[in-house]
């Protein structure tokens, strides 16, 4: 039996499909993908 996650994963620098990618290399179906935050992390000096 299937059992449905979701899961929150924090990225640097990494586009939507590159993670989506990831996964499904690592053996992992995954359903779908939401971006929920985009942050600007360079820091001024």
């Amino acid at each position: 039996m299937a059992t449905n996650s979701n899961y929150i994963v924090k990225v640097t620098d990494a586009k939507l499909m590159d993670v989506q990618k990831a996964l499904e290399q690592a053996g992992i179906k995954v359903r779908s993908i939401i971006e929920v935050f985009k942050e600007d992390s360079t820091s001024e000096s």
